[in-house]
Order: C-alpha cells, then structure tokens, then sequence
C-alpha cells in the first residue's frame, strides 16, 4: 500500500467506543501516549478491529495550531 501521509504510526487498539454511525478507536503509539481517532462504525468493523490488535495511525494535516494559556 503506497499513501501520501508521510506521520504513519504504528500502535496498538487499546480501546473502542462503538456508536451506530461512529467508532472512537485509541491507539497507543508508545508506552502511556495514546491518539484517537473516530472513524465510521461500518470501517471498523471492516477492519476487524478488536482490543489488542495492531493498527497504524496516519495524519495528514494541511496545519498544525500551536497555542498556549496566557
């Protein structure tokens, strides 16, 4: 498989929260560091994603925002 995202990071399923549209899946990408993301429901289950499996986050973004609270 060749993409154009060039942050691909492999992690492992440590959570889902299925919804009937949605599934909010969290990777962990490193010991303690998670991402999340929420994909379709029916992507999901094509991708017979379970807890425990190994999946690839990849991030595509045009900008990234930086801010701070002063």
């Amino acid at each position: 498989m060749k993409i154009s995202a060039r942050n691909v990071l492999p992690g492992t399923v440590v959570a889902l929260t299925k919804g009937p549209v949605s599934t909010e899946v969290t990777l962990e990408i490193a010991p303690g560091l998670t991402i999340v993301s929420t994909i379709t429901t029916h992507s999901a289950e094509n991708l017979n994603l379970q807890i425990g499996a190994q999946a690839f986050g990849l991030i595509k973004a045009s900008s990234v925002m930086i801010g701070t609270e002063d």
